[in-house]
């Protein structure tokens, strides 16, 4: 499986979403494992984000699937990229 950074923030809709239910963050958890994806991490952010998500997924396009179906919903606008480990890059330069 390949590690993935989910980078999110919400919009006025989502803002609106867990202020009412705080709990609505754990949720989505559960629907990217119904994805196929592997949830390593979750945190909240101040900054240009609101949440980082390390992610674990079988293939660019089960991510990819995830992130529109997610960002489809209009409570939050997503940044995906893949994350090679550090070990792992330095093999691929050597």
């Amino acid at each position: 499986m390949a590690l993935y950074i989910m980078l999110s923030n919400l919009t006025c809709d989502g803002l609106e979403t867990i202020k009412k239910k705080p709990e609505r963050i754990l949720e989505v958890d559960k629907e990217l494992r119904a994805m196929g994806l592997e949830v390593k991490g979750q945190w909240a952010v101040l900054g240009e984000y609101d949440f980082v998500n390390l992610v674990e997924a079988p293939d660019n396009a089960t991510i990819a699937k995830a992130s529109v179906e997610i960002g489809s919903r209009g409570s939050v606008s997503m940044v995906t990229m893949p994350a090679i480990p550090v070990e792992e890059f330095i093999r691929i330069l050597k």
